[in-house]
């Protein structure tokens, strides 16, 4: 069903490029190269991972392929921490963001958004019982607590918001946040709710915890340089006719409702 949709959008948006009177740097870009680079750390599942085979999956994976295709060029998956993902665009190394980066006032500053394609929302994966039933986010704001996040993201200026007593200690990605909280390096990870409760499936015998609900909301969109209008207003279109078609409602009922793809991430 998911292939289908996807062809199916693929015809019905690929006009868009044909029809494009004057393209903007990166439009000019991937269409003379035929190669759409798209940035992601690919350690965010379900958002974005690698499988045991060394295959990229993932709902951002699956929309890449999805805008690349429609475009008619080759999807490149550039794998980066995700505090090189905005400088990485902005040099104009990779064309897009697709790395379940939440659209914030400060990164608008540096870039443009299309979306949001998805909501997420902060939570945190802790051993700690106590703070796993925390009621308010200031709850964190304890100079005992050390809370670990990915850096550059809105989980790091999350901690650095509501919990300004506690230590932050920033990684480069998950699976080092996750070790230091089940080794008890670090009392707590701020990270999306799917990543915690992830974590929790792919460790059950750790003892991990998170909150029944997230503590807050946050919307999901691709970042697009700035400079080039054209590209934005493309890949808008595109987003808008996957959402009328169903294809977005697909893609979240595969990576966050069908939990089978857990087993083909690695041990």
């Amino acid at each position: 069903m998911l292939k289908r949709l996807v062809v199916g959008s693929l015809l019905a948006i690929t006009f868009m490029v044909s029809s494009t009177a004057m393209a903007g740097d990166t439009l000019k870009r991937v269409i003379d190269s035929k190669v759409l680079k798209v940035g992601m750390t690919a350690d965010q599942p379900p958002m974005n991972a690698v499988s045991s085979s060394g295959q990229y999956m993932g709902y951002d994976v699956d929309l890449a392929n999805a805008l690349a295709g429609a475009m008619q060029v080759k999807l490149e998956i550039v794998k980066m921490p995700f505090g090189d993902l905005m400088t990485a665009l902005e040099k104009g190394k990779i064309d897009m963001v697709a790395s379940g980066m939440a659209i914030t006032p400060e990164r608008s500053l540096k870039v443009s958004f299309v979306g949001p394609y998805i909501m997420s929302g902060k939570s945190i994966l802790t051993k700690n019982s106590v703070l796993a039933k925390i009621e308010s986010s200031e709850e964190f704001n304890r100079k005992d607590l050390k809370l670990v996040a990915l850096k550059n993201s809105t989980s790091s200026s999350f901690i650095s918001a509501v919990a300004p007593d506690a230590t932050l200690i920033e990684v480069a990605d998950y699976e080092e946040g996750v070790a230091m909280v089940i080794n008890g390096t670090a009392d707590a990870m701020v990270a999306d709710m799917p990543a915690c409760m992830l974590s929790i499936l792919r460790h059950p015998d750790a003892g991990l915890a998170t909150l029944s609900s997230p503590v807050t909301i946050e919307p999901i969109g691709i970042a697009i340089s700035k400079k080039d209008p054209q590209f934005l207003n493309l890949i808008d279109n595109y987003l808008e006719t996957y959402s009328n078609m169903g294809l977005l409602e697909k893609l979240n009922a595969k990576w966050f409702v069908d939990k089978s793809w857990i087993a083909a991430l690695p041990r």
